[in-house]
């Protein structure tokens, strides 16, 4: 194990083989093989240029903006910029919205979540309304903000809730309804414009989260794709969420949090005063922030402009349209819901056909994709998240899925032993230790094997898939500890 804290120091070219050296074994951050976790738009000279900006603001500190202003001056021009992508500013219907960059979509759903508990503090035992394909970073915002989760159910079939359902959530308590453009894991328009107006009518604030793909729906509109309304063009829409280091492709980590105008935002704010330091004001979880991050996002939106984002749209919708065409013709699979945005959601009705094998045998042959497991009456199913790099990848795909899936075939279903079927299905959570997930772990070899290679995953997943909600999460938070240990 290599010692970051040797007894003497390191020559710099040493340490950066080092680092290259253990990025070998990492999954493929370019090329359009990984259809998840990153973003690439495939345009030469963007790195080195988010990079380069990144380096002159690495060390500015967003903690205080009136000792930085190159800081204030980038994030309120990536406001704005996300802003106007989202149907506000000067002469539209919102024409004061306001925001803050934060460091990814969690922080900005917290922060929604945040400002509007705090806006009612009347409200004792407040709630969140949101479809049960919320991003589940809803549910850690109401965990850490102790605020009750009600979640409504979707669609079986259009993936998305009845918004008379959602009606009927609310109460008096519920401080903030949130919906999806789009959701993630199957990629759908959550139906924003009832949500929202049903939302108003009862004096309810209304979330849409467009982390996920929401830059990529207006461009995408632009190019011809039928995008239904979702943005501050609906009067009831008081806040949004957008994600740059998604497909607005600037580097991790680079999200927008809007709201309608300043006095939404408010409550939004930290203040502190009673103690002997500076009195701390924040609107964002962080104090100290590098500007690094938030300089490269502007210097990637600058370089690419809007032209280059159209552009990047065109080729997505593309990319999408083959990728799911590449599906329709391999027997036995089917699109879960309609490839209409950035995401190939895939199924099958094949019992001789396992997914989670069919996920192994594409990564044996360098395509990384994302396995969901079952949820309430919704299938096991395959993610695609789609970017501009994949439409070169296209053609090569199709054959790639044909012959995954005749390998997944001979190679048969998942059959887990009877004893860990029922272990699975009846170990109550607080019963699983430390060492039984070590022992697993070491039996599906997920703690060793060959830098790079990729495992194979397919009885794990029907490990989960097998177990109910709160058993699966207590086993990947032991896996994850046990991935997570110092190396002395």
């Amino acid at each position: 194990m290599i010692d970051a804290l040797p007894p003497q120091g390191v020559p710099a070219d040493q340490v950066l083989a080092e680092l290259r050296g253990m990025r070998a074994a990492d999954l493929p951050t370019h090329g359009g093989r990984l259809f998840a976790y990153v973003y690439d738009p495939a345009r030469a000279g963007l790195d080195e240029l988010a990079m380069s900006a990144y380096a002159l603001s690495a060390h500015v500190n967003g903690l205080d903006p009136t000792a930085f202003p190159s800081l204030l001056a980038t994030e309120n021009a990536l406001v704005a910029a996300a802003a106007r992508v989202l149907g506000a500013g000067p002469g539209t219907d919102a024409p004061d919205v306001v925001g803050s960059v934060t460091s990814g979509g969690t922080e900005s759903l917290i922060l929604a979540v945040k400002t509007a508990r705090d806006a009612h503090p009347e409200i004792t035992a407040p709630r969140l309304v949101a479809p049960s394909t919320a991003h589940a970073a809803f549910a850690k915002a109401a965990h850490y903000l102790g605020v009750a989760l009600d979640l409504v159910p979707v669609d079986p079939e259009t993936f998305t809730p009845d918004p008379a359902a959602v009606a009927a959530a609310i109460t008096a308590d519920t401080v903030l309804v949130a919906c999806s453009a789009p959701s993630y894991a199957q990629g759908v328009v959550d139906p924003v414009e009832q949500i929202a107006a049903i939302a108003a009518e009862r004096g309810v604030r209304c979330h849409v989260d467009a982390c996920f793909g929401g830059w990529a729906l207006p461009f995408l509109r632009r190019v011809g794709v039928a995008v239904p309304a979702f943005d501050f063009g609906l009067p009831g829409v008081t806040s949004m969420s957008v994600d740059l280091h998604k497909y607005a492709y600037t580097p991790k980590g680079v999200s927008v949090l809007l709201h309608r105008d300043a006095g939404l935002r408010r409550p939004q704010y930290f203040a502190f005063a009673d103690w002997p330091g500076y009195t701390m004001v924040n609107p964002v979880i962080s104090s100290t922030r590098s500007g690094g991050p938030i300089a490269a996002a502007f210097a990637t939106l600058r370089h690419v402009g809007d032209e280059g984002y159209l552009e990047l749209a065109r080729q997505t919708r593309d990319a999408v349209a083959g990728l799911a065409k590449a599906v329709s013709e391999v027997d036995g699979l089917r699109l879960l819901a309609p490839a209409d945005f950035t995401v190939v959601c895939l199924t099958s009705d094949d019992p001789g056909l396992d997914l989670f094998v069919l996920a192994d045998e594409l990564a044996a042959r360098g395509w990384h994709t994302q396995p969901q497991l079952p949820y309430q009456g919704i299938p096991a199913s395959i993610h695609l998240t789609v970017t501009a790099s994949v439409l070169p990848q296209v053609p090569q795909f199709g054959p790639a899925l044909a012959e995954s899936a005749a390998a997944a075939r001979a190679h048969g279903p998942v059959e887990l032993p009877a004893e860990l079927l029922a272990m699975a299905a009846h170990l109550p959570p607080d019963q699983l230790t430390a060492e039984m997930v070590a022992g697993l772990a070491d039996t599906f070899g997920l703690t060793g094997g060959e830098p790079g290679a990729a495992p194979r995953m397919a009885v794990v997943n029907a490990v989960l898939a097998a177990a109910p909600p709160r058993l699966r999460e207590r086993l990947l938070v032991e896996f994850v500890s046990l991935l997570q240990r110092p190396s002395w």
